[in-house]
């Protein structure tokens, strides 16, 4: 069996768009990152107490995950947890692709062990799964999860896990205010009465719900996010303008409202900071406490929108 239970912060840290190179139209997000500021990032991070930080091979091809490690140095290895993917999509045709992967993971974050360690897609879980109890064996990754995984899917690892004395401790999908496939489908309450950590990505939607973007102000053209929500940005002004009012009266921001109702179901959001004041409204999120009467206005909100942001690599829950 693990030895140890899996504990997370509130709000765990993305770093998806540290992999971006910081060249127009080259990545995901566009973004323009520095060494020293990604470090100031860490700094403020760790300082309050957020020091699960998630990645993956996929995010800039192994890129996040080296200036993560980067900015990481200097801290003890025991300060931060760190969560990595093995993305079927990319297996090499070694012997071992889901161990080559992990030792290539490892070898750009300079540690040996990865706390959580993820199936990032659902390509073959019987065939996939597997391969991941002599990792936890050996020490290789401390937890499992499984990511982008639906009911049947999760079951079925946590069976094949279960055979060897282990289980999936966690799943990471994408779950906000206008995608709750997740909740729709019961994996959130699977995942409370196992006693599950329930990782939800896209929070804020890639920018669409932090109420700093509308139809007169879009999403940074050239971006790939721009493409998926400029379009739809007149359907979420209802919404966003309500999650700012309600952030107001507790000095707080309408994506940090996105960030305190993600928490209030249950889950903890990945966040993704890429600016180190970022992290002050994930402070201020932490400590908002929405009323049921609160939730229930903002998720109504969501469903007359009536907008599909699944993304091309998910499929339905």
């Amino acid at each position: 069996m693990t030895s140890n239970t899996l504990t997370v912060p509130a709000v765990a840290l993305g770093t998806w768009a540290w992999g971006d190179s910081g060249r127009p139209g080259d990545g995901y997000f566009g973004s323009r990152l520095s060494e020293s500021g990604l470090r100031e990032v860490v700094e403020k991070a760790q300082s309050n107490g957020f020091t699960l930080w998630d990645t993956a091979v996929a995010y800039g091809m192994g890129r996040s995950e080296t200036v993560l490690a980067q900015a990481l140095a200097g801290h003890d290895r025991s300060e931060y947890q760190l969560s990595t993917k093995f993305t079927p999509q990319m297996a090499g045709d070694g012997d071992a692709p889901v161990a080559d992967m992990l030792e290539q993971s490892l070898d750009r974050m300079g540690t040996d062990y990865v706390d959580l360690f993820w199936i990032h897609n659902p390509a073959d879980v019987a065939r996939w799964t597997p391969s991941l109890i002599p990792l936890l064996g050996s020490g290789r990754i401390k937890h499992v999860g499984v990511s982008n995984h639906n009911m049947e899917e999760i079951a079925l690892a946590d069976r094949i896990l279960g055979e060897a004395g282990f289980r999936v401790e966690a799943v990471q999908n994408h779950f906000s205010l206008l995608y709750r496939g997740s909740e729709r489908t019961g994996i959130l309450d699977y995942c409370r009465e196992h006693d599950v950590r329930f990782f939800s990505y896209m929070v804020l939607e890639q920018g669409a719900l932090t109420g700093r973007y509308s139809p007169a102000n879009p999403l940074p053209e050239g971006s790939s996010r721009a493409a998926v929500y400029n379009g739809i940005l007149h359907r979420l002004q209802a919404l966003t303008d309500r999650m700012g009012a309600i952030g107001e009266d507790r000095g707080a921001s309408a994506a940090e409202v996105a960030t305190a109702w993600a928490i209030a179901k249950g889950t903890t959001p990945i966040i993704g900071v890429t600016k180190a004041g970022y992290v002050d409204g994930l402070v201020r999120a932490r400590g908002i406490e929405l009323a049921g009467a609160e939730i229930a206005e903002l998720e109504a909100l969501a469903d007359a929108a009536d907008v599909d942001t699944r993304g091309w690599w998910e499929h339905e829950m």
